[in-house]
C-alpha cells in the first residue's frame, strides 16, 4: 500500500509542496509514494494582486499542472485534524462529511484577516480573499449610484502594511474611473504607527511618503480604532471619519487548523517547525508557508507571511516530506535573499535589497520589477513535468 502524503491547501506554499514532494519521489523513480492535495478549488489564488481591479481574473487553474505531474485532487474543505488517527476530516463541495488518512501531513492552510474591532465584521471590507475582494469590488463599482457625499467619496483604509499601502495607492485612479476625474475624493490610511511606513526602513519610508503625496493619500498616524459602523470609523481618541467604504488590512492570524496540532504555535498562529520544516514536537506533520514560524537564516529572520517565502518554504517542506518517506537526506530551509518590491500606484513601483530594505528601483523602473513579480514570477509553471519539476527544486534560483 502506498504511503501517502496529504497536503492541505492549495495556494503557494500548498502548489509548491507537491510539485516539490512529487519532484523527487519521480528522481528517485519511486512508485510507493502518493501526494494528495485537499483544497476547496484546484487553482492558484494570486493573493498578492486581490488590491488591484479586475480580481475574478487572478486565479489559475492547477488541474492540468496536476495530472502532468502525478499530483492527486480532492476538493473539500478541512474541518478537524486527528492526530492521534492520522486522519483529516473534510467537507466535499456537497457538504459531505468524509476522512482521508496520512502517512505524512503538511499544513499549508494560509492565513486570514481577522475582524478585530468592534462592527468591522459587519461593516468592513477587505482583500484578504478572492470572494472578498471581489465584494469589494463590486462596492466600489456601485458608489457611483449613490448621491455625492464626503461618505461616499472617501475610502478609509485600516492598516499601513504591506497591502494598505498597496491598495490605498492604487485607490485614487480606481476612484476617478468610477466617480470621473474632476470627482474630489479622499484614500486615508489609518495606522498605530507615529510615522508613514512605520514597519520599514526609513529609506522605503521615504519613497512611501513621497508616494502618498504625490497621489493625494493622506495618513491619520497613532490611529487607534474604536469601532467601524455604516457611516465610517470611529477612533479612541474621539475622532470619526465619515465613509461608506472602510477596508481592513491587518490582524492577520495563521489558519485557525493549527490550533488542532499540538505543539507551539506564535501570536499570529504559525506552528513553530525545525530547519526541515517538521513541527517541533510532531513526528508526522509538517507546516509551511503562513501557517510556518520559521527561521530563514542563521541571522535570527523568519519567514514573513508573503508569496516570497511562501513559495519557498512550499519548495523545501515537500521535498523533505518526500526525503523521509524515501530515506534520502533532506534540505534544511534557507532562504537568506530577501526582496521588498511595493507597488505605489500611479506613482509607480519602489524595489528594495535586503533585510535592511535599501532602495534599488522607484518609480517607472520599479514598477516594471513589480509587474514581473505579480504577473510572470509568481504563477504556476507551465503544465509539463520536466519545466514543473526544474521549478520545483528548492535548490533552483528564485529571488
Amino acid at each position: 500500500m502506498k504511503q501517502q502524503v496529504l497536503i492541505l491547501g492549495a495556494g503557494f506554499a500548498g502548489m509548491w509542496a507537491a510539485l516539490s514532494a512529487a519532484r523527487l519521489t519521480d528522481l528517485h523513480d519511486s512508485n510507493e509514494i502518493e501526494i494528495t492535495v485537499l483544497a476547496p478549488q484546484p487553482e492558484l489564488r494570486i493573493r498578492p494582486r486581490f488590491y488591484e481591479d479586475g480580481v475574478e481574473n487572478f486565479a489559475a487553474p492547477l488541474l492540468p499542472l496536476f495530472a502532468a505531474t502525478g499530483v492527486k485532487f480532492i476538493a473539500g474543505s478541512a474541518s478537524e485534524i486527528d492526530v492521534a488517527n492520522k486522519q483529516v476530516w473534510y467537507h466535499t463541495a456537497q457538504e459531505n462529511l468524509s476522512a482521508m488518512h496520512y502517512d505524512r501531513l503538511v499544513l499549508a492552510t494560509g492565513s486570514h484577516i481577522n475582524p478585530m474591532f468592534p462592527g468591522a465584521k459587519e461593516h468592513a471590507f477587505d482583500v484578504d480573499q478572492l470572494e472578498s475582494a471581489a465584494r469589494f469590488e463590486q462596492h466600489l463599482n456601485q458608489l457611483a449610484q449613490l448621491p455625492e457625499s464626503d461618505a461616499r467619496n472617501t475610502v478609509v483604509v485600516c492598516g499601513g502594511g504591506f497591502t494598505g499601502i498597496e491598495l490605498a495607492t492604487e485607490l485614487p485612479a480606481r476612484l476617478r474611473a468610477i466617480f470621473g476625474e474632476r470627482a474630489s475624493t479622499r484614500v486615508i490610511i489609518a495606522d498605530r504607527s507615529p510615522v508613514v511606513g512605520g514597519r520599514y526602513s526609513e529609506e522605503l519610508s521615504a519613497v512611501i511618503t513621497q508616494a502618498s503625496e504625490e497621489l493625494g493619500v493622506e495618513w491619520k498616524l497613532n490611529a487607534e480604532i474604536a469601532a467601524i459602523d455604516a457611516q465610517g470609523v470611529t477612533f479612541r481618541n474621539g475622532d470619526f471619519i465619515a465613509s461608506n467604504t472602510v477596508v481592513m488590512t491587518m490582524g492577520v492570524q495563521a489558519s485557525p487548523l493549527t490550533s488542532q496540532i499540538p505543539a507551539t504555535r506564535d501570536a499570529q498562529g504559525r506552528l513553530h517547525v525545525d530547519e526541515n520544516l517538521k513541527v517541533v514536537g510532531q513526528e508526522d506533520i509538517y507546516a509551511t508557508g503562513d501557517v510556518a514560524f520559521a527561521r530563514t537564516d542563521d541571522q535570527g529572520n523568519t519567514a514573513l507571511m508573503t508569496c516570497q517565502h511562501a513559495i519557498m518554504l512550499g519548495r523545501f517542506v515537500g521535498n523533505n516530506v518526500a526525503a523521509e518517506l524515501l530515506g534520502v537526506a533532506p534540505h534544511p530551509y534557507r532562504q537568506v535573499n530577501y526582496v521588498t518590491c511595493l507597488d505605489l500606484g500611479g506613482f509607480g513601483a519602489v524595489y528594495t535589497e535586503g533585510w535592511d530594505q535599501v532602495v534599488k528601483s522607484t518609480r517607472s523602473e520599479g514598477k516594471k520589477i513589480k509587474v514581473a513579480i505579480t504577473n510572470e514570477l509568481i504563477y504556476p509553471p507551465k503544465a509539463e513535468k520536466e519545466i514543473a519539476f526544474a521549478a520545483a527544486d528548492p535548490l533552483a534560483a528564485f529571488v
